[in-house]
């Protein structure tokens, strides 16, 4: 119980203290925690790359299994909810980007300094979280499918495209769905923009971290938005080649989301 509790609300030290602030910053500001995030990458691009590169061999490996078991509907899905769980992922690129703020000499081993950090049950809360926001998705998705151009599995991949583009279920399929995906994408966005990053750096707790990033996008509606397309196009590009490119796109992205979060909230 008193783990629980530590995990929700943080030290017990911290329960008296005012709740961070949060900054109005401008769409510059944006610009410059990419630039920033691009300088992290290229510091340590060889281990960064070198880890980041089981996120797409994870993705193809998912994809594949979904393949031979008839799960054709949720490739798709599969591959565009990895943006849901994505801020989880790039827990240990914020630890990288917080020594390298420091000071301190980093390697890719730094990555696991998360496993010491006094927030991991906040943030295995938070990312399980996510996670489940992640299945929901994937059992929204699979519901729709079932509803549109369902219940039975297509025959090939060709003849689902073919049914998805040239009849009215399967426009509505993809209409709803991309409505769908976009209500999810909002959700994760209001509820992790700075979270992880919050609880890497001070120990709040889950329930404060995601009332900073609900207060966070509330406080800048136009800043965060832009972000939010910011890590869609991203990640759509990241995508192209077999889901190679997350390898860098990741990396630069999770850097960013760093220095982001350091003009948000104040120290």
């Amino acid at each position: 119980m008193g783990s629980a509790a530590h995990s929700m609300e943080g030290t017990w030290e911290a329960r008296d203290t005012a709740p961070p602030v949060v900054r109005r910053i401008g769409l510059a500001d944006l610009r410059d925690s990419l630039v920033q995030g691009a300088r992290d990458f290229e510091a340590c691009r060889t281990d960064v790359i070198f880890l980041c590169l089981l996120y797409p061999v994870a993705g193809l490996i998912m994809a594949r299994i979904a393949f031979d078991y008839g799960l054709l509907p949720l490739i798709f899905p599969l591959v565009s909810g990895f943006a849901l769980i994505s801020p989880l992922f790039g827990v240990g690129l914020y630890e990288i980007s917080r020594r390298r703020e420091r000071g301190a000499e980093t390697t890719w081993t730094d990555v696991f300094g998360v496993l010491r950090s006094p927030a991991l049950g906040s943030i295995a809360v938070l990312g399980s979280l996510l996670l489940a926001l992640f299945a929901l998705w994937l059992f929204a998705a699979n519901l729709l499918y079932t509803v549109t151009l369902g219940p039975d599995a297509p025959v090939s991949a060709l003849a689902f495209a073919r049914d998805a583009v040239s009849t009215p279920e399967g426009w509505t399929m993809i209409i709803v769905g991309v409505g769908l995906g976009f209500l999810f994408a909002l959700a994760v966005l209001v509820i992790s923009v700075v979270s992880f990053p919050l609880l890497l750096d001070r120990d709040v707790g889950v329930a404060t971290a995601i009332r900073t990033s609900f207060r966070a996008v509330v406080q800048n509606p136009l800043p965060m938005a832009a972000w939010g397309l910011i890590i869609a196009i991203g990640l759509v590009i990241g995508t192209i080649p077999l889901l190679v490119g997350l390898a860098i796109v990741l990396p630069v992205l999770g850097h960013a989301t760093w220095h982001l979060y350091r003009k948000v909230v104040t120290r």
